[in-house]
């Protein structure tokens, strides 16, 4: 049984958290691999025996020093990637969670290297995934 994240036996969980300040959302900057020096939402892996919501609130706390109040689902995503051979290298499935910023100052913690508080009109500047545009887009729609 593989126990890995590359070629894996089963999709790894993924929770990420949408948080806003007024109209700003937070953004992250990877430090480490996997998609080291991209920018994204903050979040990580789901620890075993870990709820969800838990993940998400240790996830962000860890990343950004921040908290929220009251997490809403945003959306779940799928990453599937296949190598050269069609053979799936990747598989994470990625619960996004949403809320307000409630405490803390935002800075970079854990595995980042940058975060920022971004409006809406600044989101093409961070060079975001579609998927991560669209989480962030049904999250502004919850909150």
């Amino acid at each position: 049984m593989s126990v890995g994240r590359e070629y894996p036996d089963r999709p790894w969980v993924g929770i990420g958290v949408v948080a806003f300040s007024g109209e700003r959302v937070l953004l992250v900057q990877r430090g480490k691999p996997p998609r080291l020096g991209q920018w994204s939402l903050p979040g990580g892996a789901q620890h075993l025996g870990e709820r969800a919501e838990a993940a998400a609130r240790r996830e962000l706390a860890e990343e950004t020093g921040i908290e929220v109040g009251p997490l809403e689902l945003a959306a779940v995503v799928d990453a599937v990637v296949r190598d050269e051979e069609g053979r799936v290298r990747f598989h994470y499935t990625i619960v996004d969670y949403c809320g307000r910023h409630s405490a803390g100052e935002a800075r970079p913690g854990d595995d980042v290297s940058a975060l920022a508080w971004a409006l809406p009109e600044e989101l093409p500047t961070f060079d975001l995934t579609p998927d991560v545009l669209r989480v962030i887009s049904l999250a502004r729609a919850r909150v």
